[in-house]
């Protein structure tokens, strides 16, 4: 993923800027120094354009429980078994790696 596209940087950021239980939109906005509008972005991304990617249909009927979408990217991250958080995420990037291509994002 070295060369990853955008939409893996963005899956990056979501991912680490939502902890379980998750985080107001102005604290997140206030540690990554991100206007609301860029946050609310990346949140409907997550939330409307992801789950109709080519890529998450092909694969979402692999994760059990399913993942719920209203919770996304947390309720995908919490599908991975990881004691730590930095092995979980590395895990879901690696299960979105397909995503960095524009094939699949369509």
């Amino acid at each position: 993923m070295r060369f990853a596209g955008r939409r893996v940087y963005l899956a990056v950021v979501l991912m680490l800027a939502s902890p379980p239980g998750g985080a107001s939109g102005q604290t997140l906005c206030d540690l990554f120094s991100i206007p609301t509008r860029t946050l609310k972005r990346w949140r409907r991304w997550w939330r409307e354009d992801f789950p109709r990617t080519s890529f998450w249909q092909s694969v979402r009927e692999r994760l059990m429980p399913p993942v719920v979408i209203a919770q996304l990217p947390q309720s995908l991250l919490e599908r991975f078994d990881a004691s730590e958080p930095t092995d979980r995420l590395t895990q879901a990037l690696r299960f979105m790696a397909p995503t960095s291509t524009r094939a699949m994002t369509k």
